[in-house]
């Protein structure tokens, strides 16, 4: 998707992100996985401040959706991970 190793390892690290509006986004993700598609008025706002749209919201919510869908299917079946995608694996590096 050409994402640059700096944006994939500050979303991975939880560290703050290169862009604002990316951080916007980022964070009004996490708004509505956290609080189960609660936001306040006042978090919408700063999303639609940062430049997005009402449509914005909606494909967010459609995007963690798939998600949920696609995790929850994976771990009832036990999807394993094909071996090309060996070299994408990912662990959270510990913090000191």
């Amino acid at each position: 998707m050409k994402v640059s190793d700096e944006l994939n390892d500050a979303l991975r690290d939880e560290t703050l992100l290169p862009d604002a509006r990316l951080e916007a986004l980022r964070d009004f993700t996490l708004i509505l996985v956290r609080n189960r598609g609660h936001a306040t008025d006042a978090e919408i706002k700063a999303f639609l401040d940062a430049g997005y749209t009402r449509r914005n919201i909606l494909e967010v919510v459609l995007d963690i959706s798939e998600k949920v869908l696609s995790n929850y299917v994976n771990h009832l079946t036990k999807t394993p991970v094909d071996k090309e995608w060996d070299r994408f694996a990912w662990s959270r590096s510990t913090r000191s």
